[in-house]
């Protein structure tokens, strides 16, 4: 019994044994089931990881993961380093300089940093650090990661830094050159940045200048100070621009300044000089204005519709001839709604269905043709001449032309045509007249019986060869006929009058003249001279007959010179009492026709006063005054009118009037027509941009005065007939020097003084006139 508590205490010292054991086992399998845990996720964190682990020994022998044995292809770890390039992946130098960094490692014990470039050019970076890893000394434990898409996106950091800063450096040489002035302000409104333009602008020194003086472009101040345009641009959140004017260079100019808000609250802005572009919108506005008044001016009236019918322009004549009020015309009238207003007025013609008419006219804005040209005989009698017009934009432009006056002359020419006609069949003479090209132009009853012609053929106006044969018929001598055609072409060509005579087959003699007349064609006369032939001598007859016919033609120019005076006098008479109101006021086109009628019958006196002399010269009835004439100022006087025609032509006219020209004895009126002449000769033949000089001086005998010009100069065969009447060089001139009057005056009027009139002239070097004067009297 003394044995049971003993077996009892050693039961219980077992038990705790057992207790203490089970309980430490327990906690022992509670740590190893962490350890466990903790080995698992460091093997998953391991598998997952984009770094593979390496242990490289003291021997360079190699432990590899198994995902890194299977990314370099290799079936098992290496024994060396340099069995890491045997699975063809790593180049065997990028092996070597993988050797050469961990031995770097190993004697300086930094930390493993160095990358690898596979074959297919991926980029592993191997980091690590000597570890003793695996228990064994001198073994560096290393990570290797793919940093391809890194070292690309490094890459393409760098390409665009580099973009980003070549742009940057692109963009401030742009600012810098540009030929306009730029800025930057802070937030403060204060300039931080500045070009060159504009410290050239502001007439800084440099930049930095212009920032230390706080110079602006414009002087403004207040709201139109530059500051407040930036704060306005910062205000709204947008680009802020307004026109100022600012001084550069001494020069006020106009600037556009523009300026646009950035995300950090500074402005950057800019500044066009926008001058020459004011200066062209402005003469564009004084241009229209200029084409308004013209348009305003002009005889006919003009209108433009759009494409819509609505009128959009309008002149005065237009409001003149429509009747229609301005207010409507301003509101842009439509078309159909104007030829309405203008039939309430009687503005159109009187027509049987208008609604029709009305319609036709609209389709003038979609229709084919060029230009539609229709006359309108109005209720009261006026004629207007409408054109239409349709414009590529659908639109339609409208002229109207007022030919009222132009039809009550045409009528009144047809009356004097039809009187003239009538006085020509009533006359005893054989009358002709051809035209320059040789074709029939009039004729009366006895021309066309003389030489039994139908008046239906001379209708069609046949030329002198086709009238030949006919001729030759009537005559004794068919080649009569032949002289006659020559006689024509050659009045034509050298204006030079030409006479005849021819005897009929019934026994009648007939003399016939040539006359050129004023406007280029060829009166023809022929007279019946049978009684006189049987009276007088065939030598008396001739001489008598030649004589009878230069009587004729001087006295047909003189009578007609004179005869012509009494319609002009009565027709400028009757326009200026017209001017003058006598006949109550006249519209603006009436005005401009009389003003066209007063220079037409001034023109036409001065040619007719021009013939006269001729004539009374030819006659020795020319009248020429004794005066004491200034001749150097009558030379500078007619030199100076004629500058400005010698400017129109861009031709340069010299005045070299020396103290010795003095004065003569003569009629200053025809001295100074005689100049005026051969100055107008020069200014008219020499040519644009050609030199002319009116030349003056004297001595005590004589004076003379010389134009020169470098012009074209006159042909050999052509100086000779100058100074003939009716003549001119150039066949196909029109106008007053048509008439070839000038020279031939001018020789007369000097010859009267006693003078002379000298030529000298050579092709393609130019002219010389020179008048010489005596100084005692007039022959």
């Amino acid at each position: 019994m003394s044995e049971l508590p003993g077996l009892t205490l050693l039961i219980g010292l077992w038990l705790v044994i057992a207790l203490v054991a089970t309980t430490m086992a327990a906690r022992r399998v509670r740590q190893a089931q962490a350890i466990l845990q903790t080995a698992r996720s460091l093997h998953d964190l391991i598998e997952r990881s984009p770094a593979r682990p390496l242990v490289i020994g003291p021997d360079n022998r190699v432990e590899l993961d198994s995902q890194l044995r299977d990314l370099l292809h290799l079936e098992r770890d290496p024994d060396s380093l340099a069995g890491l390039a045997a699975g063809g992946v790593l180049p065997e130098e990028e092996v070597g300089a993988l050797e050469a960094s961990i031995e770097a490692t190993r004697r300086s014990g930094e930390p493993l940093d160095t990358t690898l470039e596979t074959k297919e050019g991926s980029i592993l970076a191997i980091r690590g650090a000597l570890t003793g890893a695996g228990g064994t000394p001198g073994a560096i434990l290393g990570w290797m990661i793919d940093i391809s898409e890194a070292e690309e996106g490094k890459r393409r950091l760098a390409r665009r830094l580099e973009q980003t800063e070549n742009a940057l450096d692109s963009l401030t040489h742009l600012i810098e050159s540009a030929p306009f002035p730029m800025w930057y302000r802070g937030p403060d409104m204060s300039l931080g940045l500045v070009n060159s333009a504009f410290v050239a602008a502001v007439e800084g020194e440099d930049a930095a200048d212009v920032i230390a003086r706080g110079a602006e472009l414009i002087d403004a101040s207040g709201e139109r100070s530059a500051a407040s345009g930036a704060q306005k641009a910062l205000d709204q959140g947008a680009p802020y621009s307004r026109n100022q004017p600012a001084t550069i260079g001494g020069e006020r100019r106009m600037l556009r300044l523009v300026d646009v808000p950035l995300p950090t609250g500074a402005v950057a802005g800019f500044a066009l000089d926008i001058q020459d572009l004011e200066d062209v919108r402005y003469e564009l506005a004084q241009n229209i204005q200029s084409q308004r008044e013209l348009a305003d001016r002009m005889a006919a009236g003009a209108a433009q519709f759009d494409a819509d019918g609505r009128l959009s322009f309008y002149n005065q004549p237009f409001q003149l001839m429509s009747q229609l009020d301005t207010e409507d015309l301003d509101e842009g009238i439509p078309f159909d709604r104007l030829l309405d207003a203008m039939r309430e007025k009687g503005r159109v013609p009187e027509v049987r269905d208008y609604p029709s008419w009305k319609a036709e006219r609209r389709e003038w804005f979609t229709a084919t043709e060029e230009l539609i040209e229709e006359d309108w005989i109005l209720a009261n009698g006026d004629h207007l001449r409408v054109v239409g017009q349709p414009l590529p934009n659908g639109g339609l432009r409208l002229i109207l032309e007022d030919r009222t006056e132009q039809v009550r002359l045409a009528s009144a020419r047809d009356t004097l045509l039809r009187v003239r006609a009538a006085t020509f069949d009533n006359l005893f003479e054989v009358i002709s007249v051809f035209a320059s090209d040789g074709r029939l132009y009039l004729w009366n009853r006895r021309f066309s019986r003389l030489w039994g012609l139908e008046e239906g053929w001379l209708s069609e106006h046949p030329r002198v060869d086709e009238l030949v044969p006919a001729m030759a018929q009537k005559l004794v001598n068919p080649t009569e006929a032949a002289q006659i055609r020559e006689l024509v072409r050659s009045t034509t060509a050298g204006r030079q009058a030409g006479s005849g005579r021819m005897t009929m087959t019934d026994g009648r003699g007939f003399e016939y003249a040539a006359v050129p007349l004023p406007d280029g064609n060829v009166l023809v006369t022929m007279v019946d001279i049978t009684d006189s032939l049987r009276i007088e001598s065939a030598l008396r007859e001739r001489a008598r007959a030649l004589e009878e016919a230069d009587s004729v033609k001087t006295d047909f120019v003189a009578n007609m010179s004179y005869e012509l005076r009494t319609p002009l006098t009565s027709i400028g008479g009757f326009a200026q009492m017209l001017a003058a109101g006598y006949a109550g006021d006249l519209s603006e086109s009436a005005k401009e026709y009389l003003d066209a009628i007063l220079l037409s019958v001034e023109r036409l006196s001065r040619m007719v006063d021009r013939v006269l002399d001729l004539t009374r010269t030819e006659g020795g009835a020319l009248q020429i005054e004794q005066d004491r004439v200034d001749l150097a100022g009558l030379a500078t006087t007619v030199g100076e009118s004629f500058l400005p025609r010698a400017k129109e032509q861009g031709q340069k006219l010299d005045l070299v009037i020396d103290e010795s020209t003095g004065t003569v004895e003569g009629d200053a009126r025809r001295l100074r027509e005689a100049i005026e002449n051969i100055l107008q000769n020069a200014v008219n033949y020499a040519g644009h941009g050609a030199e002319i000089t009116l030349e003056a001086e004297g001595d005590e005998a004589e004076a003379r005065i010389t134009v020169t010009d470098n012009g074209g100069g006159i042909d050999p065969d052509e100086q000779p007939r100058v100074f003939d009447r009716f003549h001119r060089v150039d066949p196909g001139e029109r106008g007053e020097a048509a008439l070839g009057l000038g020279l031939p005056l001018t020789r007369q009027f000097i010859e009267a003084h006693g003078g002379r009139v000298e030529l000298a002239s050579k092709p393609g070097e130019g002219t010389a006139v020179t008048l010489v004067i005596p100084r005692g009297e007039a022959a």
